[in-house]
């Protein structure tokens, strides 16, 4: 290893999400071993555009497996669209001897990276993202911990529904995925289950609320996930990147149940509650495996890659595959899903 690979880096871009700290924890460690001194960025692509690095010493990553969030902060900056960003990175780089990066992120984040390759920044990448929307590998650190989450609140909310007689709707993330939503609802013995990949009617949602009632269940529990849309606004043109506004659906669709059934409806809208806490054991396990391939592919020199699951082996793809389309939901999922609520 030459001297400026003496030193790499390391940030965390994007929303935050448990696993982020078992990553940076095993990755020091993994460089540690190595004679190779890990450089974490703060907040970011923000902290590299800086210059405002951490030292991974021993000290800095102790207790932090269980901890959720992120040590070194995390921020939404495109180095892309900061003006003279690219040049900007290059010299940081090079003034602190980091011979490349490991960037932890979802979509955007990895997105970034896969151009700043192509614009010869030396970077491998890890996938990060709750939603599990990232292609190339099977499961990303977080989804675990998402699905946990909203599982035990559906599992309480079954017996407040039942006890006062409600429709609860439940949303959860996804904006353009329907992963959490599927396999929370069936987890949870949701009684239907939305997502963005198969458009809904209400009409459709009211005749299976109605079909519970005539067997004597006066109570539903209506899982969302956030971009679940009609059929009738799923033939509508829409940004890939457009914002879906928490609490917005199930709000919505809440009225037209109640309009539709007259059956008293509330709302539970999860949101950041999905991220935010401690990773489970299995996120925790799978954050430690990426952070380790990901420093091996860096002191490896293997640029442009991502450290993925793959069955059960922690392999790496071409960033290009992780970026290039989004991962809907596997149809086998979904079939399953509709055995018991749809």
């Amino acid at each position: 290893m030459g001297r400026e690979q003496r030193r790499l880096g390391i940030l965390t871009g994007g929303g935050d999400c448990p696993g982020l700290n078992a990553v940076i924890r095993a990755a020091a460690q993994r460089c540690a071993q190595r004679g190779v001194v890990l450089l974490g960025y703060r907040n970011g692509w923000d902290g590299v555009l800086a210059g405002d690095p951490m030292v991974l010493d021993s000290g800095a990553i102790k207790g932090i497996l269980p901890l959720g969030g992120t040590i070194l902060g995390t921020s939404r900056t495109d180095p892309l669209q900061v003006p003279s960003g690219v040049d900007r990175l290059r010299e940081v780089l090079e003034r602190d001897e980091v011979g490349g990066l490991i960037v932890v992120g979802g979509d955007g984040t990895l997105s970034a990276a896969f151009e700043l390759v192509e614009a010869g920044i030396r970077l491998v990448g890890v996938p990060k993202t709750i939603d599990n929307d990232l292609a190339g590998t099977d499961f990303t650190f977080g989804f675990d911990t998402a699905v946990t989450i909203a599982t035990e609140a559906i599992d309480r909310l079954h017996t407040t529904a039942e006890a006062h007689n409600r429709v609860i709707v439940v949303e959860v993330m996804g904006r353009h995925t329907g992963w959490i939503a599927a396999y929370a609802g069936i987890a949870g013995g949701a009684d239907v289950i939305l997502v963005p990949e198969y458009p809904f009617t209400v009409d459709a949602v009211c005749d299976r609320i109605r079909e519970r009632e005539r067997r004597g269940r006066n109570f539903s529990i209506v899982v969302i996930a956030e971009g679940a849309r009609t059929v009738e606004a799923a033939s509508a043109p829409v940004d890939r990147r457009s914002r879906v506004r928490a609490g917005e659906v199930s709000t919505w669709l809440a009225s037209e149940i109640e309009d539709c059934i007259r059956t008293e409806t509330r709302t539970v809208v999860l949101g950041h509650i999905q991220r935010g806490g401690s990773p489970t054991p299995y996120d925790r396990v799978l954050a430690t495996r990426f952070g380790v391939k990901a420093a091996d592919l860096a002191l490896e020199g293997a640029w442009g890659r991502m450290a993925a699951l793959q069955g059960k082996e922690i392999g790496s793809v071409p960033l290009y595959d992780a970026v290039r389309q989004t991962k809907f939901l596997d149809p086998a999922i979904w079939e399953i899903a509709k055995v018991f609520a749809s």
